[in-house]
């Protein structure tokens, strides 16, 4: 039986970030995925949020992603579009990417790490017992791994093996995705109509003055909602044509699809994001309705929050305790994405007077700065929070990316997290501290920064003396030379001083 320290189900954008992740922390990790290669039919989702592309940057690879997106102000809370320019971030904007591209982009940073691929392949069943899982393979191997991780999507058969519950809200709406050839030039952009909302678009696009300009002719994509919910069939060319014609009055001659799916506004979120060796990330995790393009961000995210614990636990540097932090960080942020997701739709997909009455009155609120600035951080990701309890705003907040004065010269933070690390940046005197027990995995930093101290939506905070920073770039401890705290942090976060 073949082992490794961590089976990844999954290789879609969730599952290559999370062995990534495990692979810069020198952990054995695999990946089980049904595709012969990571080629993905269709374009399907299609964005990079700021805060995704500043994880990226975090280790180093967003300009493989930013050398052939198209960089846009995005950022959207139903009708409303947000201007993000004015964010404190090197990335104030979104990343107009499809997913077949980010996923081709990040299989190639995976393949040059020490990750092993089982391609065409699907778990079909495991069974845990106290010191690691039993992986069934469709092809018949068996594989063996001390933890195994569901990145395998919303029908996810990890966390349905597992038992985990996954409780939500049945679908209000359902509609078609698609790509296609068309014979007659379409009708680009948004249609609304009683039944919901619909569009159609080019796959190949340039965003110029702010405005998507389409390409002539090419593969175009389709999005229609459809007059009825609860259709389970596999959707075909003909719905797509008769739904056209519905809409449109024409089919505009479609033909060779790439793909044609259903997707609903279906909303579930595990009870629980771990289960003794078993844990859940991204669709498998949590399913909603596309809109506001959060489910492959919020996925991403979820991968480098627990890539870090996980071999920390793996590797005996913290207790198997520390996984337990995965849920009680990331289940809140996915809780408050289907929350959003919810209200979007009931924004979006209901056609009457009443809710264009509601869509005018919240856009009118979140024209506001102040709103503005709430609901874009939120919706960029840039305004997570992690509950580390009551302290500097920037505990449990995204480290910034300042431009720092060190002992070598300039140096920006996210580059010191290239390798998911831990760092304590100390601005105050030089050798202020002593943290030789943890001075193998956690980087010491004297550093100096002029600059304004500024989070997004929260404006001007006051300049930290020391600051610990997480491999996922949240700030775990804020203090001083005194060092109230900072051994319990670092006991919390990076295993206790025998262990380091």
């Amino acid at each position: 039986m073949t082992e490794h320290a961590v089976l990844i189900a999954g290789g879609g954008p969730t599952g290559l970030m999370l062995a990534g992740e495990l692979a810069l922390a020198g952990v054995d990790v695999a990946i089980v995925e049904r595709r012969a290669s990571q080629d993905l039919p269709g374009s399907r989702a299609g964005g990079l949020s700021s805060r995704t592309i500043e994880v990226l940057d975090q280790r180093g690879i967003s300009d493989r992603f930013l050398a052939e997106g198209q960089k846009a102000q995005v950022t959207a809370f139903a009708p409303v579009h947000f201007d993000i320019s004015d964010f404190p971030t090197r990335h104030p904007y979104g990343l107009g990417l499809w997913q077949n591209h980010i996923e081709r982009i990040l299989a190639g940073w995976v393949g040059e790490l020490p990750v092993t691929f089982y391609r065409g392949r699907e778990v079909t069943g495991f069974a845990q017992d106290d010191a690691g899982v039993d992986v069934d393979v469709s092809d018949g191997q068996s594989l063996r791994a001390q933890y195994l991780v569901g990145c395998d999507g919303g029908r996810s058969l990890v966390r349905k093996t597992a038992g985990i519950e996954f409780p939500g809200w049945d679908p209000t709406m359902s509609a078609l995705r698609a790509e296609v050839e068309m014979t007659e030039e379409p009708e680009t952009g948004i249609r609304r109509t009683p039944s919901g909302i619909h569009a159609i678009g080019k796959v190949k696009y340039e965003i110029k003055d702010g405005q998507v300009v389409y390409e002539k002719g090419g593969t175009v994509g389709v999005m229609l909602t459809e007059s009825q919910v609860g259709n389970t069939d596999e959707p075909t060319l003909r719905d797509l044509s008769e739904g056209l014609i519905a809409v449109y009055g024409t089919d505009y001659g479609i033909h060779s699809p790439t793909f044609i799916s259903r997707f609903t506004d279906m909303t579930r979120q595990a009870a629980t994001y771990r289960k003794g060796r078993i844990l859940l990330a991204g669709d498998a995790a949590h399913v909603h309705s596309p809109v506001g393009g959060q489910g492959l961000n919020t996925g991403v995210q979820d991968a480098v929050n627990l890539g870090w614990k996980l071999a920390q636990v793996i590797k005996r540097t913290s207790p198997e305790s520390l996984l337990d932090s995965y849920h009680a960080e990331r289940h809140p942020i996915g809780a408050r994405v289907l929350k959003n997701s919810m209200a979007q739709v009931a924004l979006t997909h209901r056609m009457d007077e009443r809710t264009d009455a509601l869509r005018d009155i919240v856009s009118e609120l979140l024209s506001m700065d102040e709103p503005r600035k709430r609901f874009a951080a939120m919706m960029s990701g840039l305004g997570i929070r992690y509950d580390l309890g009551e302290g500097h705003p920037l505990l449990g907040r995204r480290m910034p990316d300042l431009d720092l004065v060190t002992a070598n010269g300039s140096l920006r933070v996210f580059t010191l997290l290239h390798g998911a690390r831990p760092v304590l940046l100390n601005f105050g005197a030089p050798r202020g501290f002593d943290i030789t027990p943890w001075a193998g995995w956690v980087q010491l930093i004297d550093a100096k920064y002029e600059g304004t101290w500024e989070l997004p939506a929260l404006g001007a905070v006051a300049a930290p003396t020391a600051v610990l920073i997480r491999p996922d770039g949240y700030v775990a401890w804020v203090g001083d030379a005194t060092q109230p705290g900072l051994f319990d942090a670092l006991t919390t976060w990076f295993g206790p001083p025998t262990a380091a």
